[in-house]
């Protein structure tokens, strides 16, 4: 008999949960509280690690389509301008990890899965209906949609981002915390900007309290923009998108090098995103519990600064549906599984993510270690084995 499984939220982990499941034979229904399937115009990175699995999941050409890939990371000091450190990606890592490094649009990638979704045709895609509960039953949940409506299924998954529900209600946490970051960032069309500021390549600007990283991404034709300074968090912290005033940016970056003033006086507009995140996870039961799991921001939510917030959640629906496929075991077995596969993991990308906007934002002897010891070890401090070849 078919497992039945809920999916609650439609964002980029939703919808690789639901292709992922449906792929191990399950009937999907997933639920989105939005109008439509949209992201918001940001930009995100995504490694070997996760490259890999998009390429077995047989999404390779529609990657190439229409994500950017980088030839290297170049590290400048957001003051003086020196470049401190570089790491080569392109052939290289394709070489080192069988897969390539990439940058893309986050609306490009949920289109990408959408489009894989619709071309399977095995999944219930509902929108304007988010689930607002569940209640445990003997052999399944029975799952409590907005409009007061109910469905039962045999498990519950929670791919409702940050601010989850199905999380709030099956681990009664606190909410998430506002990490004192704030994230200014813009789009801009690069055939638009003058050619000293084009780019086909990552660059991260470190500088005292603040970081700024540009890259390419829709096949490099935009250049995704963000800067990340420390400040108060505006009044609604759950919106990913306010609108922002680029003389705060200014005065929160301080003086800054030429290059990267040039490049802050090009963008016309900022939106403004506060920082969120949890502390790193400590146990198995953060994922998953009985007939209800977790998976990407809902169990996990991270700072940018491993630029693996969404390669995380596309881990999680990779292994959830590995799990789900085997032959033995029950669901509530089969999702412990999930969980035990997953946890450690994203403990330590979460607890990495911490410590290097800790680095990146250094002042003083810190600062100067950092700029010592990228110069001196080049790329072996900048690289980072242990995740690109994972999970």
């Amino acid at each position: 008999m078919k497992n039945s499984i809920a999916i609650a939220g439609g964002g980029i982990g939703g919808l690789a949960a639901a292709l992922l499941c449906a792929e191990a034979g399950a009937d999907v229904r997933l639920f989105e509280r939005a109008p439509a399937f949209t992201e918001v115009g940001a930009g995100i990175q995504i490694g070997p690690n996760v490259t890999r699995i998009l390429q077995a999941w047989g999404l390779d050409s529609a990657l190439q389509a229409v994500a950017a890939f980088p030839e290297q990371l170049q590290v400048r000091h957001a003051v003086s301008g020196d470049v401190t450190g570089q790491l080569r990606w392109g052939a290289h890592a394709v070489a080192q990890y069988g897969a390539p490094y990439a940058t893309i649009h986050r609306a490009d990638l949920h289109q990408m899965l959408l489009d894989a979704l619709h071309a399977q045709g095995r999944v219930s895609l509902n929108l304007n209906q988010g689930i607002a509960g569940y209640t445990p039953q003997t052999e399944g949940v029975q799952v409590h949609l907005d409009d007061g409506s109910t469905l039962n299924a045999q498990a519950l998954v929670g791919a409702d981002g940050l601010w989850s529900r199905v999380r709030a209600q099956l681990l009664g946490d606190a909410p998430a915390r506002f990490s004192g970051h704030l994230a200014y960032r813009a789009m801009l069309v690069q055939a638009e900007l003058p050619a000293a500021l084009r780019t086909h390549n990552v660059t991260v600007w470190m500088g005292p309290h603040l970081h700024v990283v540009q890259y390419p991404v829709r096949r490099g034709e935009l250049l995704n923009v963000v800067a990340i300074v420390h400040g108060q968090a505006p009044e609604d912290v759950s919106s990913w998108d306010h609108s922002a005033n680029a003389a705060d940016l200014k005065r929160a970056l301080g003086p800054v090098a030429p290059d990267l003033q040039a490049l802050i006086d090009a963008v016309p507009a900022w939106r403004l995103w506060p920082l969120c995140d949890r502390p790193p996870m400590a146990s198995a039961a953060e994922q998953a519990q009985g007939r209800v799991a977790l998976l990407g921001d809902a169990a996990h939510p991270m700072r940018p600064y491993m630029a693996q917030g969404a390669g995380m959640a596309i881990e999680d629906a990779d292994a959830l549906g590995r799990c789900l496929a085997l032959p033995e075991g029950d669901l509530p077995a089969q999702l412990a599984q999930y969980a035990q596969q997953r946890w450690q993991r994203n403990a330590r990308v979460q607890q990495r993510a911490i410590r290097n906007g800790q680095i990146f934002h250094a002042r003083g002897l810190l600062r100067w270690g950092r700029d010592m010891s990228m110069r001196l070890l080049g790329e072996s401090l900048l690289d980072v084995p242990w995740l690109y070849n994972g999970p």
